[in-house]
């Protein structure tokens, strides 16, 4: 059966999306995937001569958008399975969860009770998100016209609609933001580069760093627009090879999708890590491979984006005075830029006490 990866490229107004894709194509079939493109839903309907403006509502526009979008995307994983060959990456343009950008709370929760979908189903279906800064932030001497007969956001509309994206894929488990702080051929490298770690191309690392903060306070998390809270239960299994291997429950409202994942730590710092959704079935039999010398780790985890960062901000039940903060870097060098309202205490990274896999074998005491 053929390895396949479903991942969303996406972005505010003349992020340079169009020739992303295009990069894509090329830089990956060239290391042997074969790469599936699902075109742009909004797009091809505007085309078509259904459009907000055209339909009743914008409710009943946003509804059939929905429901072609999971269509298409169900249609093209479909074709992926009856391949024969080995990597497919299947690449959205534009995802689910884009549509949430263009509907108030009211309007969402309509479409998902009328085509009976799951917030937490539809975001987390993706292998990865990628979302493309909008020229209007950091490099609005680029934003243009010219390149979109369709484009009519002022840079600052786009910059809002580049925000309310961002907030639509918070809580996503593997969510980048590729900024305008270089010029535009190297954040397109950078977007190839992030790809290739989330596809586990051997030549691909992450920085993780962690840093010890006080106590957040959780009701200013919980109102910040590009904030999203989950729920995870990590289990750790026997391993003989070196590789710390667990599994994850992942999820929040009663929804919850479940995870392998194997990490190797290198010795510069860096890590290489691969995730792979699985069954509940599968779940409960890798259970049975539990590591009984250490716990059930539960955390309340709260996603965040923050400027360029994205941010994972761990609460531990047996913690009541302190909290971690993640982040995942591409170098040792990139400036850390954590909220004011974070309070940091120091940083942790590297330190043996504050790993999971440690955390899981003794409650640390305050």
């Amino acid at each position: 059966m053929a390895f396949i990866r479903k991942i969303v490229v996406t972005g505010g107004p003349c992020a340079g999306k169009t020739t992303g894709l295009s990069w894509i194509q090329n830089t990956f079939s060239q290391r042997g995937w074969k790469v599936l493109f699902v075109p742009e839903t909004a797009t091809e309907l505007i085309n078509g001569g259904v459009a907000p403006w055209t339909c009743g509502t914008n409710l009943d526009y946003q509804i059939g958008q929905m429901r072609l979008q999971v269509t298409k995307e169900d249609v093209f994983r479909k074709a992926a399975e009856s391949m024969p060959d080995d990597r497919i990456l299947i690449v959205c343009d534009r995802g689910a969860l884009d549509n949430k950008a263009y509907m108030n709370d009211e309007e969402f929760a309509a479409v998902l009770r009328t085509l009976r979908l799951d917030e937490v189903e539809l975001r987390d279906s993706y292998d990865a998100v990628f979302h493309l800064e909008t020229a209007a932030k950091g490099a609005v001497q680029a934003y243009t016209f010219a390149n979109n007969a369709a484009r009519y956001e002022t840079p600052e509309q786009a910059v809002a609609l580049d925000d309310r994206l961002i907030a639509a894929w918070t809580g996503h488990p593997h969510l980048r933001v590729i900024g305008n702080e270089t010029d535009f051929e190297p954040k397109l490298q950078r977007l190839l580069s992030e790809i290739s770690s989330a596809l586990g191309e051997p030549e691909t690392y992450e920085i993780e760093r962690k840093f010890l903060i006080e106590y957040p306070d959780v009701a200013w998390l919980e109102a910040q627009p590009n904030c999203h809270r989950v729920e995870i239960i990590q289990t750790y299994l026997t391993s003989e090879d070196g590789l710390d291997r667990r599994v994850r429950q992942r999820g929040e409202n009663g929804t919850f999708l479940y995870y392998e994942m194997t990490k190797r730590e290198m010795p510069d710092g860096k890590t290489v890590e691969l995730s792979r959704r699985i069954s509940d079935r599968e779940y409960v039999n890798l259970l049975l491979n539990a590591d009984m010398d250490r716990r059930q780790l539960r955390k309340t985890r709260f996603c965040m984006t923050y400027g360029r960062q994205s941010l994972k901000i761990d609460i531990y039940p047996f913690w009541r005075k302190q909290a971690m903060v993640q982040l995942h870097m591409r170098s040792a060098d990139e400036p850390v830029d954590l909220p004011p309202e974070l309070k940091l205490i120091r940083e942790v990274t590297g330190e043996k006490a504050y790993k999971n896999s440690s955390l899981a074998m003794q409650v640390p005491e305050e």
